[in-house]
Parts: structure tokens; C-alpha cells; sequence
């Protein structure tokens, strides 16, 4: 798996990048993720990438040039191109399934807009696909595109030290995952459920399967259905029948 991330702040992207498990991951090359700065590729003599919006509207607006030539020139180095992603808060909105989809391809390229986004004949012209992290606004599309690599790359064979390791996370399923604890057994006045210390792994699995449909009817019940719990699930659970 190969991502690259087209942006106006290379470093701000590598230092993240350099850190912790998807760090550790590019180091042993299980998977790769490059940088490449859009201002390299602006044909202005003082590297502006941005205009003054048609229309008279507040802002700027990043040019389509810069960003082609950028993306363009990735195509040739790969010899290929690339799924081709926006990073927007008029995307789609970023799902696991999404994650999981995404993490099938070889090679993404992921596109950070900035000021009052991109000129749209961008999008028309070579962008596959806008994604959305939330229904917010920031001040870039960096920490978004962050975010669409580290969950992709975690899913990648050899960043996480087995499948276990995110099958286990929340949404994996649709569901929201089950509460963890570690050492000490007992922490002011607070114990760890006794079935998690009996070491019958038969009656902690089926724990967590009714703890993760409990904590999802308490937190997000929204996922239920689309999980395809049912209300005769749930009354299982609550110990109605």
C-alpha cells in the first residue's frame, strides 16, 4: 500500500507520519507514505498557489495549475495512476467501511485543499472522490488527510501486529466495542468484572458481544440498526426473555 498526500505543508505531514505505530510501519516498510509539496510545481515566481476567488466572495482559492502539474507528475512516477481523493466537508462522510474499501487499493493519493478550498475545475477534471472526516470546517485539509492515512494504513498486513489487533475495534462490526480494563484488579473502589479474571474464554467472549450491543444502545444507538440488531437482540441482552 502506497499513499501519497499533495499538500502545501510537507512537514507538518511527515512529522505526524514519523511518530508512533504508522511511524514504526513506514520504517520496516510495511507501508508507504510520501509528501509531496503542490508549491513545487507553481509556475509563480514567488510560489503563490492561491488567487482571489471569482465572484468577489472572502478569501482565497488554491489554483487548478499547481495542483495538476502535482498530481501529474505523481502519475509519472508511479507509472500509474493513482485512486485520486479531496479531503472536503462536502464528501462523503469517512466510515470504516470506507476504511476497509480504501485499504484494498495499491496506491491513494489524497489532495489538501486550504484557504477557501480548491478551483473546482480540479475536482471535475481528476479528483475520484471527496471525503469528509465531520460535518465541521478547519482551517486545512492536513489533519483530515492524517486521519485517512492512519486508518487505512492500520489495516494494512504488517502495521498491527495481527488481524485481532482492529477486528476488535469499535465500528469494526458496526457495533462499538466492549469496556476494556487492565492491572489493578480493584482501583478506588472500582473492580474489574469477575468474568474478565475467571479465564473462561467461552463466557468472556459472549461478556463482550453483550457489553458491545449494551454500551452501543447507550452511546450510539444509531448503529443498531444499521448493524442489524434487532429490538428481540436487545431484549436478549436486557434479559427480557
Amino acid at each position: 500500500m502506497r499513499i501519497d498526500i499533495l499538500t502545501l505543508f510537507p512537514e507538518m505531514c511527515r512529522e505526524v507520519l514519523s511518530q508512533s505505530v504508522i511511524g514504526r510501519a513506514r520504517e520496516n516498510g510495511a507501508v508507504e507514505i510520501e509528501c509531496t509539496d503542490i508549491r513545487d510545481f507553481t509556475l509563480d515566481k514567488h510560489r503563490r498557489v492561491d488567487d482571489a476567488p471569482y465572484g468577489g466572495t472572502t478569501g482565497m482559492v488554491m489554483q487548478a495549475q499547481p495542483i495538476y502539474d502535482c498530481f501529474e507528475d505523481l502519475c509519472k512516477r508511479l507509472g500509474k495512476r493513482p485512486h485520486f481523493v479531496y479531503m472536503s466537508p462536502q464528501g462523503s462522510l469517512l466510515t470504516q467501511d470506507k476504511v476497509k474499501q480504501l485499504s484494498k487499493l495499491d496506491n491513494i493519493a489524497v489532495l489538501c485543499g486550504h484557504y477557501e478550498g480548491v478551483d473546482q475545475r480540479i475536482i471535475d477534471e481528476i479528483v475520484d472522490e471527496e471525503i469528509s472526516v465531520g460535518d465541521y470546517v478547519l482551517t486545512g485539509g492536513e489533519l483530515p488527510a492524517l486521519i485517512l492515512a492512519d486508518s487505512i494504513s492500520r489495516l494494512v498486513e504488517g502495521v498491527l501486529p495481527n488481524e485481532e489487533a482492529y477486528t476488535n475495534d469499535s465500528l469494526w462490526n458496526g457495533l462499538l466495542e466492549a469496556p476494556q480494563y487492565t492491572r489493578p484488579a480493584e482501583w478506588r473502589g472500582r473492580k474489574v468484572p469477575e468474568v474478565l479474571l475467571s479465564g473462561h474464554h467461552k463466557k468472556i467472549r459472549e461478556w463482550k458481544e453483550k457489553m458491545s450491543l449494551t454500551v452501543t444502545a447507550q452511546k450510539r444507538p444509531d448503529l443498531l440498526e444499521k448493524a442489524g440488531v434487532t429490538p428481540q437482540d436487545m431484549e436478549i441482552v436486557q434479559g427480557k426473555k
